[in-house]
């Protein structure tokens, strides 16, 4: 999508996202050790800037990346530790990452059980097409095994940093309402807010504590979601991937109905869905939560 000015400001992609319902501090070398394994696994320098704590956009040279660890490893004090790497400086890029862990004994957060740490990885299509989708799911894996998550999934997803896609809100909405498989990821306020619920049925889905054993544990999970193309996997005792098919879909309403996985899937987590809020999306907060329980068609 492309604003007035002729402006790529909303490009396709897929993201991978994690809710952590912990502290910065206790989940920081994972982070750390997740945003490694992401690097190797995309282009040498396809991320080329970060966003410093003034609001500049700097070069993520080797001084860069020295900053980030410091950022994210080493900084023992603050309530919040926001990260945002990027491909490019001024345009929407295929690769990306954010992270917003917490404090969450501070008390901006201590008096509620809703925030989290989160962290979210984008690429763009173009890598799965080149590497295929069992090399993008064995890495999904790969970074799952880091991180204690309470929920995570890997998606094909509508890119653009921040606020930007403002100017084009009204497309993004057209589009989304027709693809009911891509995700409009809102990292900073979902993960302020998330707690240990889930954000809904994706084509990777990753549950661990509390929400897997709330959900009666995998073999349970496994009995739902029993169906053709659904392969339910471990990564240990506590924590699972559902991946619904080979291929992730965009769900083109125009062409075929929510498939049978999705659905199946959408109801078993259906008690704890997280109501989406329209903090600052230019839109109302009914008009987002349908968005988010789009799949129960």
């Amino acid at each position: 999508m492309m604003s007035e000015g002729g402006d790529v400001v909303v490009r396709d992609g897929l993201v991978l996202c994690f809710y952590m319902r912990h502290s910065h501090r206790d989940v920081a070398d994972r982070v750390w050790g997740a945003l490694e394994k992401y690097r190797r696994a995309i282009p040498p320098h396809a991320l080329g800037w970060y966003g410093s704590d003034d609001g500049d956009t700097l070069p993520l040279d080797e001084a860069g990346w020295a900053h980030i660890r410091h950022q994210i490893v080493e900084r023992p004090w603050g309530g919040e530790w926001i990260v945002e790497l990027t491909e490019l400086p001024d345009k929407v890029g295929g690769y990306h990452v954010d992270y917003d862990g917490r404090k969450l004994d501070e008390p901006l957060f201590s008096r509620d059980d809703s925030a989290t740490s989160g962290l979210c990885f984008s690429f763009p299509t173009e890598y799965l097409l080149t590497h295929g989708p069992e090399h993008f799911r064995a890495l999904a894996l790969d970074i799952a095994r880091e991180l204690p998550f309470s929920f995570g999934y890997a998606s094909p997803a509508l890119l653009s940093h921040p606020g930007v896609w403002f100017c084009v809100r009204q497309q993004v909405q057209e589009v989304l309402q027709r693809y009911l498989g891509l995700d409009l990821p809102r990292l900073g306020g979902t993960s302020r807010r998330m707690g240990t619920q889930a954000r809904g049925a994706y084509w990777l889905t990753f549950m661990g504590p509390p929400l897997l054993a709330q959900l009666g544990g995998r073999e349970a999970v496994e009995r739902q979601v029993d169906l053709p193309g659904v392969r339910v996997e471990p990564l240990d005792e506590e924590r699972i991937l559902v991946a619904l098919d080979e291929w992730p879909e965009a769900l083109d309403m125009e062409k075929q109905p929510v498939p049978l996985p999705y659905r199946e899937l959408e109801r078993v987590l259906e008690p704890f869905l997280y109501d989406e809020e329209a903090v600052w999306l230019p839109w109302e907060t009914g008009t987002l939560q349908r968005w988010g329980r789009r799949l129960r068609r």
